[in-house]
């Protein structure tokens, strides 16, 4: 829990942020639903620090279903330039079709940008045999753009499957939480529901492709079950959580200590 101080620093100066001492900043959508542990918007399960912003005005439906989504994008800035601000090493946001963004808030920022879990799909498809397709496991495959995958680098003729985990209300408890429409005034889901429905879906894609060689899950509320996920299936996972991982291990770079 207590860690020694970095005897590397020997003074502080004024670096322009408010803070000092921050790890990862993470843009939020503009709703107000609970997140279990391994959720981006929940960051007791992780071990660096996280500070949050919102985009104000934006909610899950317009971010998938808005007739003119690039209206979003100066609230979307807004929000990251907050997070530098405050001194955040690298910004993130909480939805894997936050993936629209990516290129114009990285161009605007001083800090790396991790707008999508999506981000992680090219480096899958090169660390596996080409001829085992990366699987792109997502929260809603009628919202998905050409657009989220060229702005993550994703090319069209590439080595991926798409399936669709929530298309059907094969996940009524996810449906409890996000679903315009159809959750409750007072988003609530059970984990023990929550997690059988989501591994019957991805289970049920995997089976569609049995040579996948990995998967990368897109949507932030798939992560506290990415690791139930792997012991079934027993391919690399990647998720909003190994991306939160990396993010911070190259924007402050851990130091070593052991033995010679």
């Amino acid at each position: 829990m207590h860690q020694n101080r970095d005897m590397g620093i020997a003074t502080i100066q004024d670096r322009g942020v408010h803070c000092s001492g921050m790890g990862l900043g993470i843009i939020l959508l503009d709703e107000t639903y609970p997140g279990f542990p391994g959720d981006v918007r929940n960051p007791s399960a992780f071990p660096y620090p996280i500070q949050y912003a919102v985009a104000r005005g934006l909610d899950i439906k317009q971010l998938l279903y808005g007739n003119d989504k690039t209206q979003y994008l100066a609230t979307v800035l807004a929000a990251a330039r907050d997070l530098q601000k405050m001194g955040c090493r690298a910004v993130l946001a909480e939805c894997g079709y936050f993936a629209r963004f990516q290129r114009t808030v990285a161009a605007q920022l001083a800090v790396p940008v991790f707008m999508s879990s999506l981000l992680q799909v090219p480096w899958a498809q090169h660390l596996i045999a080409p001829d085992r397709p990366v699987g792109i496991l997502i929260s809603a495959a009628d919202a998905l753009e050409a657009v989220h995958l060229e702005a993550v680098g994703i090319r069209p003729d590439s080595n991926y499957v798409i399936g669709d985990a929530m298309g059907g209300g094969r996940c009524p408890e996810f449906d409890r939480l996000w679903t315009d429409g159809i959750r409750p005034d007072v988003p609530a889901a059970n984990f023990e529901r929550a997690e059988a429905e989501f591994l019957a879906a991805a289970m049920a894609f995997h089976r569609q492709h049995p040579r996948m060689g990995a998967m990368v899950l897109e949507c932030t509320g798939f992560q506290p079950f990415a690791r139930a996920l792997q012991r079934q299936i027993r391919i690399p996972i990647f998720s909003w959580g190994t991306l939160m991982d990396f993010a911070y291990s190259v924007a402050v770079h851990r130091d070593y200590y052991g033995h010679a």
